[in-house]
């Protein structure tokens, strides 16, 4: 994992989205979709500035993933202050993870 995306559990989950615009991957280890997005994550993650990239394991916090209601993986949620502004599920490219970090900032 890049060294600039954070990983999330149900502790520091809140504090972590609290302030600015933070982009969440809820993914899990045994998911094949997530597998595969991982990487394009990764890299969108050293392309936008000014917004945060953060993991987060469901089966490690299924408190969070209910409350912002993640059913399916992965899902890519988008935050700005603390708020979910935008949510997309399933495996996203490099591309849109950028456009929707960029949608954020």
């Amino acid at each position: 994992m890049a060294g600039n995306i954070e990983v999330l559990t149900s502790k520091n989950f809140n504090s972590s989205i609290a302030k600015g615009s933070v982009i969440v991957d809820f993914y899990a280890d045994w998911c094949g979709p997530c597998k595969i997005m991982a990487p394009n994550f990764e890299k969108a993650s050293g392309k936008v500035t000014g917004v945060k990239f953060a993991k987060l394991n469901v089966d490690g916090a299924q408190d969070v993933a209910m409350n912002f209601g993640v059913m399916s993986i992965p899902t890519t949620i988008a935050f700005k202050n603390g708020k979910a502004v935008d949510m997309k599920v399933g495996a996203l490219s490099e591309n849109d993870i950028v456009k929707l970090a960029e949608k954020i900032k």
